[in-house]
């Protein structure tokens, strides 16, 4: 059967049947806090509770059921930055079917650890996903393995598209479906189920404003690369859109947008904050769209579909650690103490009686601005707000010690 084919309405309702089971039928959960803020009655459908904590094993697991029994013995090959390559891992493990996954050498070690705790063996090639996919595909055909593509091909989009099925079964009137864009598997697969139930339901789709791809193809009415920089959303940060996904696109997508990378750590805190949810950035882009106004929502029904949360856990505590910042909840409070003992307990013990929790402290006896006699001690400290900080600061000033906040 034709991989290379646009896949049909029946293709991925075969995806569905044969999927029972083998993936997760995630939640379509209602934010009640969200829809408030926006006027919208509000749903995310949360793949980040999928196998493999990803969208990406529907699409794997649905494409190897289309393997030969020669296919399956010569093996496979893919190439991926870190989600399609644990779906294709996880896929291989439970069909008994060797596999061999190339990632870029920028690929955290988790990811990496991931990929061969499914008993695929990985090659690290490459400094990003597309030097990584013409090494891969150089590769198969040298071994003869058979190259599973990420998202441009009939069952993998077919299997992606399953989503689509989820939502409109769950929610029939959604009117509107915001997916995160990269190569444009995910989006192709949901559009073409959707618009099946609803044609007039719209499909919004969500880019790095760093990697834009698929926008840009659309804009100029053929295939084109358009990548400006390193973003963090490297699960959705392909140079070009694949020819099939980029014709559904053109027929079934309504629009798409770009996302800056602060809205996207925003995102990804909000949704940590309010809803527990914990997504990687390509998976919270949705909710930044909606955050910075790209996507008017007022009044409708949304489904927000958050593709993943495989995120770097430095990067989640970094994230963090700025937005709590940004909210003035977590301030650095530098003072030039004298080197006496004692005088560190005194100012702990202040900042404590005032209600601030004190997350890091450091001494710094080293800083050229610290006088003879005296040493520099930095302090993170959660606070309430403004007012909470200000009471930790008139009690450190009447102790007579010098200070600034950072």
């Amino acid at each position: 059967m034709d991989s290379e084919a646009i896949p049909s309405y029946e293709d991925i309702l075969s995806a569905k049947a044969y999927l029972e089971g083998r993936i997760n039928r995630t939640p379509l959960i209602k934010s009640t806090t969200f829809g408030n803020e926006y006027g919208s009655e509000m749903y995310f459908k949360l793949e980040n509770f999928q196998k493999t904590g990803s969208f990406k094993s529907r699409g794997a697991l649905f494409k190897f059921s289309k393997l030969s029994e020669d296919d399956r013995r010569r093996g496979v090959l893919t190439a991926s930055a870190g989600n399609h390559a644990q779906g294709v891992a996880y896929a291989a493990k439970v069909n008994g079917i060797n596999a061999k996954i190339v990632m870029p050498e920028y690929t955290i070690p988790q990811k990496v650890n991931a990929v061969a705790g499914y008993g695929a063996e990985v090659i690290l090639h490459g400094f990003d996903y597309d030097e990584a996919h013409r090494y891969a595909d150089d590769l198969a055909r040298k071994e003869n393995r058979v190259f599973i593509e990420a998202f441009n091909d009939r069952w993998v989009i077919s299997g992606q598209g399953t989503i689509g099925l989820e939502i409109m079964e769950d929610r029939p009137d959604i009117d509107t479906i915001i997916v995160p864009v990269g190569g444009g598997g995910l989006i192709s697969g949901i559009a073409l189920a959707a618009k099946h139930h609803n044609p007039h339901v719209r499909i919004i789709g969500i880019e790095s404003e760093l990697s834009d791809s698929m926008k840009a193809s659309l804009r100029e009415g053929k295939i084109v690369a358009h990548t400006s920089g390193v973003s963090i959303c490297d699960g959705i940060s392909v140079k070009y859109p694949g020819d099939l996904t980029f014709n559904i696109a053109k027929d079934y997508v309504d629009d798409i947008v770009t996302v800056t990378e602060e809205s996207v750590s925003k995102a990804i805190y909000r949704l940590f904050e309010r809803m527990k949810i914990v997504a990687e950035p390509s998976g919270a882009v949705g909710l930044a769209a909606i955050m910075e106004g790209k996507v008017d929502v007022k009044g409708r029904k949304v489904a927000i579909v958050v593709s993943g949360g495989n995120i770097n856990p430095l990067l989640m505590s970094k994230i963090i650690y700025k937005e709590l910042e940004n909210l003035g909840q977590l301030v650095r409070i530098e003072c030039i103490i004298p080197d006496r003992p004692g005088n560190l307990y005194r100012i702990a013990e202040a900042i404590a009686k005032n209600g601030g929790n004190i997350y890091h402290a450091e001494v710094d006896n080293l800083r050229k601005e610290t006088p003879p006699g005296f040493q520099s001690v930095i302090f993170s400290v959660n606070v309430r707000g403004q007012d909470h900080l200000d009471r930790i600061l008139s009690t450190l000033r009447e102790m007579g010690y010098i200070f600034k906040v950072t």
